[in-house]
């Protein structure tokens, strides 16, 4: 196994057992030249052991995978996703009655870096974000079956779009396992009671946004008799939980006719009617903010994708949230509730409420925050590694 010898000093991140280990550390490499996605041991420039973990050509040379001195085998493999499933029972998710869909693995913030894993009923969907869990997929695949037994029917890779392309991988989304008689492609699944047709092939993502599990219900509580307006709206979470809270309408509105195709279908199965309960609109969002009429909605969720996937886009990203939030502030109804997020890594929370901020003073109307929302319990932080919280939200009540 080769060995990553780091610089002088640079051992103190691990030490507090942050996962990643830059460039910039690495002194030298001994042992050979290691291909991208092997496992490589990694020692100080004194000679102290500090861990191993998957080898990657890039800003970040090693992810982590263990701070002791082990093997990364079928054990290593069946203990790190049983791990994770026990934390899935204990918070009431595996083998739920009324909610069928959660996320298993969370990379760092279950101690894998660099792989996602949700389930979706009897399917369970891989992400592989790093070479070394991609090669590792086989025996990934073997301990969540191992783990799950009968309630597991397929294990399918969706790293076509996430795995680094340069590392020379046959990127090829297929299933990996699969059951004869597993469902293909797509299931209905629940969450929290509500009804949700979630397609893993074809969808964003593992084919559905797990992160806002907690935040739908916080919407649901709030929807009764309420005129609701949902932006950026992918496959309808949202509408269906205000619609399922007693929302008097729900427009919802994504510039994706795939994505609204199936907000549709996801209204109609859980027994409402559009054109009745629920109107589509596929547009921009932000144009249609633009356009539409002042105080028309009574309650507003704003839930753009990323503005933002690196530093360099810092700046812009902050005027993108600042403009879009000012039209939200200034068009909701007086008495409003508007619901807003931002799921850009680099963006942090202060910066957000900042941006918020500065878009409510713009409206000049009185804002007042209700609830600092984050992403739910299934995607847990890594208390070593903080930049695993990447969702944030805030609930304004607009006077």
């Amino acid at each position: 196994m080769a060995r990553i010898i780091l610089n002088k000093g640079k051992e103190q991140s691990l030490k507090r057992f942050h996962p990643w280990v830059f460039s910039g550390a690495v002194k030298r490499i001994e042992g050979g030249d290691p291909a991208e996605g092997e496992v490589v041991d990694v020692y100080s420039f004194g000679g102290e052991y500090l861990g191993c973990g998957h080898y990657q050509i890039g800003s970040i040379t090693v992810r982590i995978l263990s701070f002791k001195k082990e093997a990364i085998d079928d054990t290593f493999w069946y203990n790190a996703i049983k791990g994770a499933y026990d934390a899935r029972v204990t918070l009431g998710l595996a083998g739920s009655e009324d909610t069928t869909a959660y996320r298993l693995v969370h990379g760092e913030g279950d101690f894998l870096p660099g792989l996602i894993i949700d389930v979706y009923g009897k399917t369970a969907v891989m992400q592989a974000h790093s070479a070394g869990m991609f090669l590792a997929k086989e025996k990934i695949a073997a301990a969540l079956k191992k783990v799950y037994g009968d309630a597991l029917e397929a294990v399918y890779d969706k790293s076509e779009g996430t795995a680094p392309f340069k590392a020379g991988l046959d990127l090829k989304d297929g299933y990996i396992c699969r059951d004869e008689n597993a469902a293909v492609g797509a299931e209905t699944v629940l969450e929290n009671g509500n009804k949700f047709f979630v397609n893993w092939e074809e969808g964003q993502k593992t084919g559905f946004f797990l992160d806002q599990r907690d935040n739908r219900a916080l919407v649901k509580k709030y929807a009764a008799g309420k005129n609701v307006l949902n932006l950026f709206c992918y496959t309808g979470g949202f509408s269906i939980y205000a619609l399922n809270g007693g929302a008097a309408h729900v427009d919802s509105v994504d510039s994706s006719r795939k994505a609204m195709d199936m907000v549709v279908r996801n209204v109609e199965l859980n027994g409402f009617t559009e054109g009745v309960e629920h109107t589509s609109y596929c547009e921009d969002a932000i144009e249609f903010m633009r356009k539409c009429e002042g105080s028309k909605y009574d309650l507003m969720i704003v839930d753009p994708p990323a503005f933002a996937k690196h530093r360099g886009a810092l700046d812009n990203a902050l005027r993108a949230y600042k403009r879009l939030n000012a039209l939200a502030i200034e068009k909701v109804k007086p008495g409003g509730v508007v619901f807003t997020y931002s799921c850009s890594q680099v963006v942090d929370k202060h910066n957000f409420a900042l941006a918020v901020f500065s878009a409510a003073a713009q409206t000049g109307r009185r804002v007042r925050i209700l609830h600092r929302l984050t992403q739910p319990a299934d995607h847990p932080v890594n208390i070593y590694h903080p930049e695993g919280e990447y969702l944030k939200g805030l609930v304004l009540l607009v006077e």
